[in-house]
């Protein structure tokens, strides 16, 4: 593994083999790194997260058995990103999982393996991105949003809180509920059922 100049690693963090952390990085306390992860200049990870742990990749067996598959690929975060408390960023089965320069993330988030994430996006806390989905540039994902796998979200996206998203996405997407639909169709659907009751009075008398 190689720290570079200037990096912080502060009390009971783990640092695995194969792992590169670039200038003026600061690794915040009990932080784990795995192995074949890259970490690039100015990012701040702060504690309790870990970093290229094994994803969530389960084959039945002919005997109906659920079995891990092996995950030999890294992780790979650029330059300028914050990553939250408590965090668990998956490495790739094959491939590598991969955070773009400039995006920010807060606590509490998961991110499967093979996850793509662009520039400069924003997700708070306690989103979760199933393994192989993509997300393009400055997209905002808000709290307690999930996202199912292999989709792609469009740059200039944004996710309103509490949505999930079984489909992929356009870009310059405003998507909110579950399942996520055009923001504006939402609030539409909102207002009838808030009228239903009155509806239902007047076909029934």
């Amino acid at each position: 593994s190689i720290i570079s100049d200037n990096v912080s690693i502060h009390a009971g963090s783990y640092i695995g083999f194969n792992t590169l952390i670039k200038k003026n990085s600061e690794i915040c306390a009990n932080v784990s790194i795995h192995e074949n992860v890259i970490i690039g200049e100015n990012c701040r990870i702060d504690s309790g997260t870990v970093i290229g742990s094994e994803g969530f990749g389960i084959i039945s067996s002919t005997h109906n058995n659920n079995c891990n598959i092996p995950h030999v690929g890294g992780v790979i975060i650029g330059n300028y990103v914050t990553i939250g408390s408590n965090c668990s960023i998956d490495r790739g089965t094959i491939n590598n999982t991969i955070i773009s320069e400039f995006t920010k993330l807060d606590n509490l988030i998961q991110i499967g393996h093979n996850v793509q994430i662009g520039r400069n996006c924003l997700i708070a806390s306690q989103v979760g991105i199933a393994g192989s989905t993509t997300v393009g540039d400055n997209v905002i994902i808000a709290g307690q949003v999930g996202i199912i796998d292999h989709l792609n979200i469009g740059d200039n996206t944004t996710i309103a809180v509490k949505s999930c998203v079984y489909k992929s996405l356009p870009e310059n997407s405003f998507v909110s509920g579950i399942p996520a639909v055009n923001h504006l169709d939402k609030l539409k659907q909102d207002a009838i059922l808030k009228r239903l009751p009155l509806i239902y009075k007047k076909i029934k008398k």
